[in-house]
């Protein structure tokens, strides 16, 4: 494929990536002097209809997108058997090399590049289009930092005709969502899923799932819980790990319902790190549950087997059990008609009586006495009552009618029982125990007093360290305008010095910073670190528009549209100017010398310069065999490429160092 010409126009330089489907080349675009990447189907799939399928859909799908966080779709063509897309060239490397290199990314710059991505996703799911298929490889980091999401090749329209996958499997399993694994309804939701795997991928160098097979690794993401990233990164902070685990939900309806959404959490982690503020999902679980059939009863049919509810007589006259709704009815016996035999009388009723009056009386004698020696030698045991949480009063009242005694073995202070009542018991409730043991028993001082230190001042992230180291329990905090920095506690809802119980709660309140503020200068700042100072002063960022100025390096602001040392309030849109200047290269030249082919009577030659990645030509002119050899002057600056074309294919390539 190197070095063809696709489209009259696209000639291809060199293979610089590929995936499942496509083959991704460096090329030069001839009409308009600028590098591209086309991304060619793969051979052996350019016969498969469905494969074809598919990668026009990939075209489709992304041409319809704009967005400074995805790649453009700039054309799309075909020629012999080379179905190939024509996309924007991103110089830098994918988010997966750079993990690769870095092993971990900082919490600052992982989460920068998450937002973009989220803006991206944001913006497709918008205009009904789900990537499916977002995962490290397929984020692109230029050199500026900035973000680009690219590889649509496996995204689809969502419509309301969108119910179910035809049962395909597509995408990359490590970074499955449930659903993807299941071959289940694919939604925006599987996108934040799969951002949640990315996110969790950045700050700890790995995957949450690993297995000996694909198969392993989706029946992780549907079966198993993904280890707390805090556990492999401790420095992860406690908003980041919620934010990416709410992403990674199992249950769809747990995770985040927009990309929008997550931004604004991205964004609020900036300033809190370790904020409580990810709030989860309301969830009702209807399970679905076992109900015992019901027996419909031939009534016509019953009545000629049971004369009455509740029972059944056999022509012998011997009784049976039935059931009726369920329930087993005992039978009562009765004997058919004419079984019931008279009972005889007996003769010498008052001798029988007397006998047996006698041996009850002799036999009761016996007994007593047996049980008086026994008595003499053996201790009387008793169920102890439930004594927790009486007071002692209480329970030593329970004790009494038993001839049990309480025994105090401790007092101690405890947050949660009242004082002087009941912690511990011993033996514990319903235990037998000799009338001669003590029930032994822990007493309750009631809660430690404890003085409430101050928390205004005090930046956020140390609230709960400070109240736990006191007994006390961090409450629920609001948010206000204030003098006071982001993130600092302005007011709490008990004052310090105050006396109170250990265990109580401390509501707070924490500043996010005053509502109005001098804005400051960011003249001569680097375009990129304004963008992130302006999230931390929640200012917005409004048009970018580029001017040149030699007097300042380039990607710095030279101006800015509210003035510096004005007030200025929250959510302001700010627009900026941003220097593009780069300094004219002082040319050098020299003789680019070349033969040409004795073969050919009559040729064109056509001489282009390649600097600083952009192609122009700066020769082109008819020769015949005898003009051979030529010595064509050329200027340039650095590292530049001369590319000899001789009747529009490449003849000699020539780098020069000016």
């Amino acid at each position: 494929m190197t070095g063809r010409v696709l489209g009259d126009r696209y000639e291809v330089i060199e293979k610089v990536g590929g995936g499942g489907m496509a083959l991704v080349y460096k090329a030069k675009c001839r009409l308009l002097n600028r590098f591209v990447a086309i991304k060619v189907l793969r051979p052996e799939f350019t016969e498969d209809e469905e494969f074809v399928k598919k990668f026009r859909r990939e075209a489709q799908s992304a041409a319809s997108l704009s967005h400074p966080n995805i790649v453009g779709i700039y054309d799309v063509g075909t020629q012999d058997t080379n179905y190939y897309i024509v996309m924007e060239y991103i110089k830098g490397q994918t988010l997966k090399e750079l993990i690769k290199s870095k092993g971990t990314l900082g919490v600052e710059y992982a989460t920068n590049i998450a937002i973009q991505i989220c803006y991206a996703l944001d913006h497709a799911h918008k205009n009904n289009i789900v990537h499916r298929d977002i995962k490290s490889h397929n984020i692109l980091i230029r050199e500026d930092n900035s973000v680009k999401v690219t590889d649509f090749g496996i995204a689809r329209a969502v419509s309301s005709s969108t119910i179910t996958n035809t049962g395909n499997v597509i995408g990359s399993v490590h970074y499955f969502s449930p659903e993807q694994a299941r071959g289940g309804y694919t939604d925006a939701k599987s996108d934040i899923y799969s951002l949640g795997v990315v996110m969790y991928e950045m700050l700890t160098g790995r995957l949450p799932f690993e297995g000996e097979s694909p198969i392993a690794v989706a029946l992780k993401h549907i079966q198993e819980e993904p280890e707390a990233p805090s556990k492999i990164n401790p420095r992860i902070p406690k908003a980041i790990e919620a934010i990416i685990l709410k992403c990674m939900e199992k249950e769809v309806s747990k995770r985040y319902n927009s990309a929008a959404e997550i931004i604004n959490d991205l964004r609020q982690s900036l300033v809190m790190p370790n904020g409580d503020f990810v709030k989860k999902n309301k969830y009702t679980d209807e399970n679905t549950r076992v109900i015992e059939p019901i027996r419909i009863i031939d009534m016509e049919e019953e009545s000629e087997n049971v004369e009455e509810p509740g029972s059944k007589v056999t022509n012998e006259g011997k009784e049976e059990k039935i059931i009726i709704d369920d329930y087993t009815v005992e039978p009562v016996l009765k004997l058919a008609e004419g079984s019931e035999k008279p009972i005889q009388k007996k003769r010498n009723m008052k001798f029988i009586v007397a006998a047996i009056f006698g041996g009850l009386l002799l036999a009761l004698l016996l007994g007593g006495g047996i049980l008086f020696v026994n008595s003499l030698f053996t201790v009387k045991e008793v169920a102890v009552p439930d004594i927790l949480n009486n007071s002692e009063e209480e329970a030593r009242e329970k004790l009494i009618p038993l001839s049990l005694i309480l025994e105090v073995t401790e007092r101690v202070f405890n947050k949660d029982i009242p004082e002087g009542s009941i912690i511990s018991q011993n033996p514990k409730p319903n235990e037998k125990n000799k009338v001669t043991n003590p029930v032994k028993v822990v007493v309750s001082k009631g809660p430690r007093k404890v003085v409430v230190p101050s928390l205004v001042g005090e930046s956020y992230d140390k609230v709960k360290l400070i109240l736990e180291g006191e007994g006390l329990i961090e409450g629920t905090f609001d948010q206000e305008y204030s003098e006071y920095p982001n993130g600092f506690v302005i007011r709490q809802s008990i004052n310090s010095g105050i006396s109170v119980d250990e265990g109580t709660v401390i509501d707070y309140v924490i500043s996010i910073g005053p509502e109005k503020f001098i804005m400051p200068s960011y003249i001569g700042a680097n375009i990129e670190d304004v963008k992130t100072d302006l999230i931390i002063r929640d200012l917005i960022l409004g048009n970018v528009s580029y001017d040149s100025s030699s007097e300042h390096p380039t990607d710095t602001v030279l101006e800015q549209s509210i003035k510096t040392g004005t007030e200025v309030s929250r959510k302001s849109v700010v627009d900026f100017v941003v220097n593009n200047y780069k300094p004219e290269p002082v040319p050098t030249s020299f003789k680019l010398h070349f033969t040409l082919p004795p073969e050919l009577e009559s040729m064109k030659v056509t001489v282009y310069k390649v600097q600083n990645e952009i192609s122009s030509r700066i020769y082109e002119s008819i020769h015949k065999s005898t003009d051979s050899p030529l010595d064509i002057p050329v200027s340039g600056e650095g590292n530049v490429i001369f590319e000899v074309y001789i009747n529009d294919s490449l003849h000699k390539s020539v780098t020069h160092s000016f």
